[in-house]
């Protein structure tokens, strides 16, 4: 057994211990309002419930350790006072890791992970629909943990209502937990899927990703893709050019038959395979090529 001195490591790899020790942890999917008026949207994984009357959720929004910024969410939450705190189920992963982006100050998660924003009943910030379940909160108060990198701040937040979807709900009215079917954090790319078990999503790109707003509506309005599969497509840097999708058809005589019978959903099946691969790149070149 190693044993480790935290003051002796870096923070790093310190966190990396931790996030990898300490779970599944569930994920609060923040909703903020800048004083811009824009919508923000962040998944956090240091987040649970603390206390049912009054009923207190607390999730810690860190600083950031490679410059020791902190999180537009923080930003805020301490301007407003208010917070939305959507859960999150596995048809909302691959969107919530593309929300997780550090977009620039001013961008709207809610257009770039393509989740629908619905207004709240008791606070600004909006609700995330596809969310199951969703809590109004106020802002009771913030406690920084440090000033260095990695240091958490603690948002102690107050629920003034709960919105749940009815179709996670059993014949007596309580939330059924498969059909919830929610997932959690662990360290590195692994995730929890409470009624199945671990799987992998690959983090955001360290580069911006171009988002689910700037996909095609001819692929946003295909019946193949659900939000997952637009997720990760909205999960690159730049779109294959035109030399690279001819070049790509030329070399794979599968896609060819399936470009040649002119029919949408086939395609669309096709760059479905090379996603569920986790080939995203791939997926783009076959509905390029389609496009053209």
């Amino acid at each position: 057994m190693i044993t480790i001195d935290p003051k002796k490591i870096a923070t790093a790899k310190l966190q990396g211990y931790l996030q990898s020790s300490v779970g599944p942890r569930p994920i609060a999917f923040a909703s903020t309002i800048g004083t811009n008026g824009i919508p923000n949207l962040s998944p956090f994984s240091f987040f649970n419930v603390f206390s049912a009357n009054p009923p207190i959720l607390i999730f810690s929004p860190a600083r950031r350790v490679r410059d020791n910024s902190i999180k537009h969410t923080l930003i805020n939450a301490e301007a407003n006072r208010e917070v939305v705190i959507n859960v999150v189920n596995y048809d909302m992963v691959q969107q919530t890791s593309l929300a997780s982006t550090e977009y620039a100050q001013g961008i709207n998660e809610f257009l770039k992970s393509g989740f629908t924003p619905i207004p709240s009943e008791m606070v600004k910030p909006y609700r995330v629909k596809e969310s199951p379940v969703q809590f109004e909160c106020k802002v009771n108060e913030i406690i920084a943990l440090g000033t260095e990198g990695g240091a958490g701040n603690l948002i102690i937040c107050e629920v003034l209502k709960i919105h749940i979807d009815e179709s996670v709900l059993d014949e007596n009215g309580n939330i059924d937990q498969y059909k919830i079917d929610l997932i959690s954090r662990l360290g590195q790319n692994w995730y929890s899927r409470s009624n199945q078990g671990l799987f992998e999503v690959p983090k955001p790109l360290a580069t911006l990703g171009i988002g689910v707003d700037s996909i095609p509506n001819f692929i946003k309005e295909s019946p193949v893709f659900n939000g997952n599969y637009l997720g990760m497509l909205g999960n690159i840097e730049a779109l294959p050019t035109t030399e690279e999708v001819s070049i790509f058809v030329k070399q794979n005589f599968a896609v060819k038959g399936v470009l040649s019978s002119d029919d949408p959903e086939k395609v669309h099946l096709e760059a479905r395979k090379y996603l569920d691969n986790n080939d995203v790149l791939s997926a783009w070149k076959v509905l390029l090529a389609q496009k053209k």
